[in-house]
């Protein structure tokens, strides 16, 4: 497409400002928004610098003058706002989960195939530049086979009864909270790296607070439920052990009620010649554990690998962050959309890859036995 990319932002609350933000640094046009009501979409399109305020989230998705559609509102919209617009032929960038369950993500990576446009899902984990480096060391062999994999993604914000988001509400957020927002981050994360595959997995969950006070509050605030208690019926943390298509074993820990932990995503990956810890908190270095040594890799453009340089903007002692990550994603997906997919995008067929492990969890943890997670053919589309 010669003329810059005219974009829509189907919700309008903390995730839909960051992709409002890189859509803008991509060069993008940001032609209209839609929020809960026709007054708060025209109040975030002031403040997104939008050009003008739909009056649905329905609306928004079937223009015509819109190339790529963000859809950034609650979960259990993701599904038909992303189908309506792939058959509208439209590019869409969704959060995740995709769907509120497998199937419906595998119906979506099927609608992305019959539309022939490019969909692709913030996993934007992946863009961290010391992320690539680590996948690199492991893709070329210097870490040696993979043996173990774990880690953890804490979180605290809805550590207290008086804590409340949409997220808490299955009909809205689906049957998982803490492993289908967090863990399947995680998850996207390990395999990405390691090369590796969960094939089976054994997981608990647990709802600590199993009833909190009604509320509105937006993700991630000190604004909490000031309504009536409420039973919970979506978990606060989750435990998983799980093996993979290589040999390894793992294990991950998550939670959305560990306090003073705001945003800790830590993998490790334990190979024969080496160790490698990533932790999202800490993300300017790459700690690589040798028997003799241990050794912090700084993001150095001139010292990282090619596909990690690639990400890497700011000299090395400049810290870049998620905000960083997330411009990153979507530039790629507008290259995507313009002839050219770089290495790395995650797309639908990922989506489904993380929704069939939630599934899996899920069943695990109410069956309380080992279950196989389910392949598709879809996932390496």
């Amino acid at each position: 497409m010669s003329h810059a990319l005219r974009v829509a932002i189907a919700g309008t609350g903390f995730i839909g400002g960051v992709h409002a933000r890189s859509a803008r640094l991509a060069g993008a046009r940001i032609v209209g928004v839609s929020a809960s009501t026709p007054e708060r979409a025209a109040e975030a399109a002031v403040a997104l610098g939008a050009e003008r305020a739909f009056e649905s989230s329905e609306a928004l998705v079937e223009a015509d003058d819109v190339d790529v559609v963000h859809i950034c509102t609650p979960n259990h919209l993701h599904q038909p706002l992303t189908e309506t617009a792939l058959a509208r032929g439209k590019h869409v960038i969704c959060e995740k989960p995709l769907a509120l369950d497998a199937a419906g993500a595998e119906r979506l990576v099927k609608a992305a195939a019959s539309a022939g446009t490019v969909a692709s899902v913030p996993f934007v984990y992946r863009f961290y530049p010391t992320v690539r480096e680590a996948r690199e060391r492991v893709r070329s062999g210097v870490t040696g086979p993979v043996h173990l994999l774990h880690g953890t993604y804490l979180q605290d914000w809805l550590l207290r009864p008086e804590d409340d988001n949409w997220r808490v509400d299955p009909a809205l957020g689906g049957a998982s909270r803490a492993f289908a927002d967090i863990g399947s981050h995680w998850c996207d994360l390990i395999e990405f790296v390691s090369g590796h595959r969960i094939t089976r997995l054994c997981a608990r969950t647990t709802t600590v607070n199993e009833q909190r006070y009604t509320g509105s509050g937006p993700a991630f605030s000190a604004e909490g439920g000031g309504g009536p208690l409420r039973a919970v019926g979506t978990e606060d943390g989750a435990v998983m052990q799980f093996e993979t298509d290589q040999g390894a074993l793992g294990s991950v820990v998550v939670s959305q009620v560990s306090a003073g932990h705001k945003n800790r995503l830590r993998i490790e990956l334990d190979g024969a010649n080496e160790a490698l810890v990533f932790e999202q908190e800490r993300p300017e270095t790459l700690w690589v554990g040798r028997r003799e040594s241990a050794t912090l890799l700084h993001r150095d453009p001139g010292h990282l690998s090619p596909p990690a340089a690639r990400l890497a903007m700011l000299p090395a002692g400049h810290p870049e962050g998620y905000a960083a990550c997330f411009d990153r994603f979507v530039a790629d997906t507008y290259d995507a959309i313009n002839g050219v997919t770089p290495d790395g995008l995650p797309q639908f067929a990922d989506g489904l890859r993380a929704a069939n492990i939630i599934d899996a969890v899920l069943a695990s943890s109410r069956e309380e036995r080992w279950i196989d997670v389910a392949s598709s053919a879809l996932e390496v589309a």
